[in-house]
């Protein structure tokens, strides 16, 4: 039977084996690049945050899936900057000397959420992956059923997702089969294609 729940910011090994899983499903990401220590502050700091929350599938005590989202991603964000600054800039420094062009991507991966305020309330979903080795189960589609539950649309709008518009064709027919509309289409900073999902629940 797989379980859905709330991960705490002092269950370290489950952080650790979210990543194991991020790592092993995003191969290429920036974030991958990144690195384990990276990404390890980083979900520990959606776990830390009030306005944010890590879910994991587990099944017979063992991860197989992951989602991270927000309801106030700039808060995060400055959050993270806040509480672990020296701990980022650590992990940052060794994908500086990996690949020097990474450190522009840094700056602008945490000015972003700035760039992102709206004037309603909505959550974002930033991040879900489900471990490559699982046969299909349907832990994507419970993982953001899970969220749907969670979020109060007489407070938020609407939850909000970005994803790569090139090459993506599975992950935009597993959104639009949960049921989010394509909002835009737009361009990063470096020329990725994106396009930006919204779910509207019930108010």
């Amino acid at each position: 039977m797989i379980n859905i729940r709330e991960v705490k910011y002092d269950e370290k090994k489950l952080i650790n084996d979210i990543v194991t899983i991020h790592l092993n499903t995003f191969t290429g990401f920036f974030l991958t690049f990144m690195g384990r220590g990276f990404l390890n502050q980083m979900y520990t700091s959606y776990c830390d945050y009030e306005e944010a929350g890590l879910l994991v599938a587990e099944e017979d005590g063992k991860a197989i899936g992951f989602l991270a989202y927000s309801s106030n991603f700039s808060g995060l964000y400055k959050f993270m900057i806040k509480t672990r600054l020296i701990r980022f800039g650590w992990y940052s420094i060794g994908a500086f000397f990996r690949r020097p062009s990474a450190f522009m991507h840094i700056i602008s991966a945490f000015l972003k959420p700035g760039e992102a305020k709206r004037e309603e309330k909505y959550v974002e979903l930033s991040s879900i992956g489900v471990d490559p080795n699982i046969k299909s189960k349907g832990i994507g589609s419970l993982l953001i059923d899970s969220l749907k539950r969670k979020v109060d649309f007489t407070k938020f709008a609407y939850i909000n997702l970005e994803t790569d518009a090139v090459d993506n064709e599975g992950a935009i027919h597993f959104y639009e089969k949960n049921g989010f509309v394509r909002e835009r289409t737009f361009e990063t900073d470096e020329g990725r294609k994106m396009y930006e999902y919204r779910f509207v629940g019930e108010k």
